[in-house]
């Protein structure tokens, strides 16, 4: 029988929650496709001119040598430390589990995998049987896709079969334990003080012993809720498993990644273009045509980062009033307008990269006007007319929408956790990844690709902030510093350091020296 918890009065009123559902209704403009240009977005900022025009100009003129080339797109040489030859010896799993570990996971793609990979460490931890996690709707995004939507869920049960237990759902007897049942109020069962970055003390402690009582826990928060050190090296070695193996996208998010990839790899001439630029397959036309090579630039320039950074974007009053006004909408006072001047924030290197800037960086690089290049991005704040400027720099600059028809595209449209998956997919089957900001994604591709020793470069913050600030260099001297600031951050394993993310930074931790 399933053991329901003691009632408990309720002490949660529905109106926050009711407020975060009507927000696109009341504010729609804060929740408008962005992609595209439309009434609402040039309502709120001018349409800003190139900031660099000195070094636009020289990075049009551009000329890169053959060597600069063939030392840009080498793949990275074999490094100390390698991925380890998983033993023979599984561990046995105990004949029984102490319950069922629930866990509601918010944010983006990526943040809601390391929250996968850190439920599947908890549930270890206390030899639990862990439900497929919830993943919840984030306000911004307003995608609703599920775990069995984005990942392979049978593949993930399959790999972890040794280590944990997994179900798809909860058994009838405790089919009332539910997102509403704990929306509704306070209930014994629902974990709610999860410290960040608790230890696997904390959760026997406080826990294990719910679990004991009731047979089911329910943990959210969940985010962050797992420390990174002073964990078995058993443990660690499962997070990165569960990462690196056990979660995989949905067979239809593989082959739409697989048909881009190849798309990207073997480029069409012009009688191969189809309809809006879309591309069709041509039987027989990789006969005779190598393999290219292709750079993924992951965009992160939406709404929600530049009202977050409080930076100045050159769109004017009206897009600083717009973004004060987002903020205070969607964080309610939590994201205050930075106390800092625009040139303050830059020079601590704490401003995303504006489309024309990452596209300037990757000019400096040695990425020449023949370069392919995908744009990893779901919505750019300002649309087009933002993003011209990296456009012109990279003509041959593709995306989802000019790789693949509308009917490829049909079972991810409007789904942002979808996209990005895409995304996700395309970026660890390319020869370079360079995210224009730190951020999850980020950080999910210098750990993922860190893990199979593939090319990351990862911008120079505290460099490029002082470098854009000085509107006096010369483009022969910012494509000196560049290069230079770059030599070591692209793709030379790092060493996880006290407090550092598992995620991010897989060795030693999930590594072995070769």
């Amino acid at each position: 029988m399933g053991r329901y918890p003691p009632r408990q009065n309720n002490r949660r009123g529905a109106m926050p929650i009711l407020f975060v559902l009507l927000l696109p209704i009341l504010f729609p403009s804060l929740f408008a496709p962005l992609s595209h240009a439309s009434p609402s977005v040039i309502s709120e900022w001018n349409t800003p001119k190139p900031r660099h025009s000195r070094l636009l100009k020289g990075a049009l003129q551009r000329e890169t040598s053959l060597e600069q080339q063939s030392e840009l797109w080498t793949p990275l040489p074999k490094q100390e430390w390698k991925t380890c030859k998983v033993s023979g010896m599984a561990s046995r799993l105990p004949e029984s589990s102490e319950g069922y570990i629930q866990v509601f996971l918010d944010g983006g793609l990526n943040q809601q995998r390391m929250g996968i990979c850190d439920a599947v460490a908890v549930a270890k931890i206390l030899n639990a049987t862990l439900v497929i996690p919830y993943l919840e709707v984030n306000p911004v995004w307003q995608d609703s896709s599920t775990f069995m939507e984005i990942f392979d869920v049978d593949h993930f049960i399959s790999v972890l079969k040794d280590d944990i237990r997994v179900v798809k759902e909860l058994p009838d007897e405790y089919s009332w334990s539910t997102r509403e049942y704990y929306a509704a109020a306070i209930r014994s069962t629902r974990i709610k003080t999860a410290p960040v970055r608790a230890s696997a003390h904390w959760y026997l402690e406080n826990v294990l012993p719910v679990l004991q009582s009731y047979g089911v826990a329910a943990i959210a928060p969940f985010s962050h809720r797992l420390d990174f050190d002073n964990m078995p090296m058993e443990i660690q070695r499962l997070r990165c498993k569960v990462n690196f193996q056990a979660l995989v996208f949905v067979p239809h998010i593989r082959a739409l990644g697989d048909a881009l990839v190849s798309r990207l790899r073997y480029s069409p001439s012009r009688n191969e273009m189809v309809g809006d630029n879309y591309i069709r397959e041509v039987s027989g036309s990789r006969d005779d045509q190598a393999a290219g090579k292709f750079v993924v630039l992951h965009l992160r320039f939406d709404k929600d980062m530049a009202a977050h950074s409080a930076c100045d974007f050159g769109g004017g009053k009206a897009e600083k009033l717009a973004l004060a006004k987002y903020r205070q909408v969607i964080w309610q006072g939590r994201v205050l307008n930075s106390q800092f001047t625009d040139e303050e924030l830059r020079s601590q290197g704490r401003c995303p990269l504006t489309p024309e800037e990452i596209g300037l960086v990757l000019a400096a690089l040695g990425f020449d006007n023949n370069t392919r290049l995908y744009l990893a991005s779901h919505k750019v704040y300002g649309g087009e007319a933002r993003i011209s400027t990296l456009r012109s720099l990279f003509p041959l600059m593709e995306d989802k929408k000019s790789l693949a028809s509308s009917e490829e595209r049909v079972k991810i449209k409007g789904k942002a956790s979808l996209l990005a998956a895409v995304d996700y997919y395309v970026s660890m089957h390319s020869d370079i990844f360079v995210s224009a900001s730190p951020g999850n994604m980020h950080n999910a591709m210098v750990g993922h690709r860190t893990y199979i020793n593939m090319k990351t470069i990862r911008p120079n913050m505290a460099l490029l902030g002082p470098l854009f600030l000085n509107k006096n260099l010369t483009w022969p001297e910012f494509q000196e510093a560049i290069i230079e600031g770059h030599k070591n951050r692209q793709g030379i394993i790092r060493l996880r350091k006290k407090e550092q993310s598992l995620y991010t930074y897989p060795a030693p931790d999930c590594m072995c020296q070769a």
